[in-house]
């Protein structure tokens, strides 16, 4: 059974820095994309950034240039540094990947419980 486990929010000043972590265990034959998607109270879930397996990175407008994505594919774990926190960055953080659990099915998705990032102005 796959299973997405994160770690690292937290709560943080405005301005400030937080690393995110995800790492993926069980039995499956790859993984594809890995994604950060976050809710903030009352709002839609949003992406906030993407990693392909191959490392080609995409973000959401309002974290460009502050929130980076990287993944290490030996450890089967994505990261989100994110610098230059604002209030408006206050949600719940998903992990999300598309893992394919043989080589002959099509690839699932997959979610983290959510890691909670609060920021304080």
């Amino acid at each position: 059974q796959v299973q997405l486990v994160e770690s690292g929010g937290g709560l943080v000043q405005a301005g400030g820095s937080l690393r995110l972590s995800c790492a993926a265990s069980g039995t499956f034959f790859s993984i594809n994309a890995m994604n950060w998607y976050r809710q903030a109270p009352g709002k839609q879930r949003e992406l906030v950034a993407g990693i392909t397996s191959g490392g080609t990175t995409n973000y959401a407008d309002s974290v460009k240039g502050r929130f980076t994505i990287s993944r290490d594919n030996a450890k089967n774990t994505v990261y989100l540094q994110m610098n230059s926190l604002k209030p408006e960055d206050a949600a719940v953080y998903y992990c999300n990947a598309q893992i394919q659990s043989t080589r002959w099915i099509a690839s699932n998705g997959y979610w983290g419980q959510g890691t909670q990032v609060t920021v304080s102005s």
